[in-house]
């Protein structure tokens, strides 16, 4: 019976977890925050991210960054959007986890890294939809946003997993 009650309380914060990134997405969609170039946002959403990936794991990462990529993509954007911000979160979920895995690195170098691999992911859809756009020279502006934003969501996760107290271990979670 402890089983099923932990997978209910799994499911039920994961699915909290999930209108909160939700709710954060909307919340940036309605900010008059213009970095001044096109497709540069802060990442709020990454917050919530970050903190399934610590506590949770990578598989229940992908499964929340996605329902809230397609939520907020056809509230809020398109198919396109939704392509380009699944390739984005993906791969930066991807490369979170590798450097979690290895243990040697601190949780804003995770989602710095995070942050710069969205942009990747995100330039990759774009070749792919697009390949005759000249695109490599918007890569060293949308990695240097990336690992900008990446540190600020960091220092964010860090500050929230510091306030948790006694669920600060990521690997007791489950």
């Amino acid at each position: 019976m402890k089983m099923k009650n932990n997978a209910a309380r799994k499911a039920a914060v994961l699915g909290l977890l999930t209108a909160l990134a939700i709710l954060f997405g909307y919340v940036e969609s309605i900010l008059p925050i213009n970095f001044g170039i096109p497709g540069i946002k802060l990442g709020l959403c990454n917050v919530v991210i970050l903190i399934v990936l610590l506590y949770f794991g990578w598989k229940e990462a992908v499964l929340v960054s996605a329902m809230r990529v397609v939520v907020i993509g056809f509230l809020f954007g398109n198919l396109f959007s939704i392509a380009y911000s699944l390739g984005g979160a993906m791969l930066s979920i991807l490369i979170s986890a590798l450097l979690l895995q290895t243990g040697r690195f601190h949780v804003i170098g995770i989602s710095a890294a995070g942050g710069a691999a969205h942009n990747i992911g995100q330039i990759l859809v774009a070749f792919l939809v697009t390949p005759q756009i000249p695109l490599l020279w918007y890569m060293p502006v949308l990695m240097l946003a990336g690992l900008a934003t990446g540190i600020l969501i960091g220092i964010v996760v860090w500050n929230v997993m510091r306030r948790l107290g006694s669920m600060h271990d990521p690997q007791q979670a489950e």
